[in-house]
């Protein structure tokens, strides 16, 4: 198996094993009466991070594109510093991480590891993610792609997380959630 395919075989298994601890967490949060928001846009982002993935291992071979050691090392240096944020996020925090908006009342928002520095740290290593790894090996139409509809969709999933978590604080109204 060349080394790049072995590279997305392994980002592949990072998704499940992240879909697996989703899960558990999930379960975790409904137990304790979350409630879940913007169920509309996550079908669109699992396709769209399925198709990253698919786009990566099919355009470097459609297109006959070369690996490139000037783009290929720092853009693999980013993807893997992009999967150690991720994981930073989901450590700190913990059974409230998941791929979906699940919010537990009384929740108040984590302000501890990349949280503190950031309001949405994971979404900045998806982003560094899709841009730099199908740049490992030269697949700009993907990474180009990607990032367009990314941007698109993080509009709605970040504006969707901002009013639940609101909502959630307030027990005001749901203004502005996009689902």
């Amino acid at each position: 198996m060349p080394p790049y395919l072995l590279l997305l075989a392994l980002v592949a298994v990072e998704r499940l094993a992240e879909l697996a601890v989703a899960r558990r967490n999930a379960a975790w949060s409904l137990a304790r009466g979350a409630r879940e928001y913007g169920r509309g846009h996550y079908p669109a982002m699992v396709a769209l991070h399925t198709a990253l993935l698919a786009g990566c291992a099919v355009e470097p071979w459609a297109a006959d594109r070369p690996f490139l050691p000037l783009l290929g090392w720092p853009a693999l240096a980013v993807a893997v510093a992009a999967q150690g944020l991720r994981w930073w996020c989901v450590a700190t925090l913990g059974p409230y991480w998941n791929t979906r908006v699940l919010v537990v009342p009384g929740l108040t928002p984590v302000a501890a590891g990349p949280y503190r520095l950031l309001r949405h740290p994971n979404y900045l290593a998806v982003v560094a993610e899709g841009l730099a790894l199908p740049l490992v090996h030269c697949a700009w139409v993907t990474a180009a792609g990607f990032c367009l509809l990314n941007a698109l969709l993080l509009r709605v999933r970040i504006r969707c997380e901002d009013s639940a978590l609101t909502y959630a604080r307030t027990g005001g109204s749901l203004v502005g959630a996009a689902s």
